[in-house]
């Protein structure tokens, strides 16, 4: 067929050559190593498994993976998998976790106090992003949930230099990135993917059964991992606005200028060409939504987040459902954007609720129930 040997590998380049760029192939020496197991984690609720994922032969590079899996539930389950930002301590007050120790972010002036002291998480640090993490709400739906902190991989710093898994992957005498190779944001998706391979040999896992979630900049990242590797069952990126899901060429809220000027390492080198210069740009969101055919994605917006322009969002959704129904899905079930809190369910799904920029309690639920549909077991005689 015409979009799997020719349409799809077309576009696919232009987002790895333009926006985000090519990632490595996994390192041939990577191996898993869980590192502790907790059955009746969470007064029983759960079994929590910390497992390190070695990328050479050495201790280092490290990527540290939490994980919990739902107990009382028919094993194996499937899984739900993200990032955070601030260690894997900051999804759940749970004292079993183990403290992360690398760099952090500190945004005192937008949320609050995060428990980071230059730049390292401390001991009050966990469970501060509980309510965006949403662990105990999946697992009540009997979903697994697996993430780790984005500094693992490649810390949210502004410099477009190397660093982290980047860094530790060049090449021989290689000491800066082509500008065709991965910005940070496509090393965010890789670690994704590198989740996945090892839930895929976990036997409480489905691993047929993954979804990928994130919410902006890990949103545009969970998308990208959605697009690029096809094991993922369900893609969910939630308010990711410019380089996500929303139409580029609208001009509206956050642009290419904004993130190549904020942002610098987040889209590969080739792409500050393109700043002020969306028209130029040889492909938009939609076709990086569609990248994802015919697997479900859930697309989401929130009313006062202007930055990330809910209605680019939705005609993002909106205009890959052709992709959608070559395919043989039912594609997207709306022609004009849906009042707050009407959720539009179909292949591509999507809703826009009050309030601003964030995930809430509303959106996971939303996102659980699409799951719902997609990826409860269908047993037969």
């Amino acid at each position: 067929e015409t979009w799997w040997a020719r349409r799809r590998p077309e576009i696919l380049r232009i987002f790895e050559e333009e926006m985000f760029g090519h990632a490595p192939v996994p390192p041939d020496d990577m191996r898993f190593v869980v590192t502790s197991v907790e059955p009746k984690a969470l007064d029983g609720r759960a079994t929590r498994k910390e497992i390190s994922i070695y990328l050479t032969a050495s201790d280092t590079p490290r990527l540290d993976v939490l994980l919990y899996i739902p107990n009382g539930q028919p094993r194996p389950v499937p899984a739900f998998v993200g990032l955070n930002s601030h260690g894997n301590q900051s999804v759940h007050a749970d004292p079993g976790i183990t403290l992360y120790g690398g760099w952090v972010p500190e945004f005192p002036a937008v949320v609050g106090d995060l428990g980071v002291e230059n730049n390292r998480a401390t001991e009050r640090s966990r469970g501060v992003s509980a309510e965006m993490s949403y662990v105990e709400g999946i697992l009540a739906r009997g979903y697994a949930v697996a993430t780790m902190c984005t500094g693992d991989i490649v810390p949210d710093r502004a410099e477009p230099v190397p660093t982290g898994i980047q860094a530790a992957l060049l090449k021989p005498g290689q000491r800066q990135l082509a500008p065709n190779e991965w910005g940070t944001i496509a090393a965010w998706s890789w670690g994704m993917s590198r989740i996945l391979d090892y839930l895929v040999t976990d036997p409480d896992i489905d691993g047929s059964r993954v979804a990928v979630q994130g919410t902006s900049r890990l949103g545009k990242a969970a998308l990208w991992a959605g697009a690029v590797d096809q094991r993922f069952a369900l893609v969910i990126p939630n308010e990711s606005g410019c380089c996500g899901t929303a139409i580029s060429r609208r001009k509206y809220g956050e642009t290419f200028k904004s993130i190549n000027e904020s942002f610098p390492s987040w889209l590969c080198k080739s792409f500050h060409k393109y700043s002020e210069r969306e028209d130029e740009f040889p492909a938009d969101q939609h076709m990086l939504v569609a990248l994802v055919a015919p697997r479900p994605v859930y697309v989401a917006s929130a009313v006062d987040d202007l930055w990330c322009d809910p209605r680019g969002e939705f005609l993002g959704a909106k205009n890959a459902a052709g992709v959608y129904r070559l395919l043989g899905t039912d594609g997207f079930a709306a022609e004009e954007m849906p009042g707050l809190h009407e959720p539009i369910r179909s292949t591509i799904s999507y809703h826009i609720r009050a309030g601003g920029h964030g995930i809430m309690a509303y959106d996971w639920d939303r996102f659980l129930d699409f799951a719902d549909s997609h990826m409860v077991r269908r047993t037969t005689d």
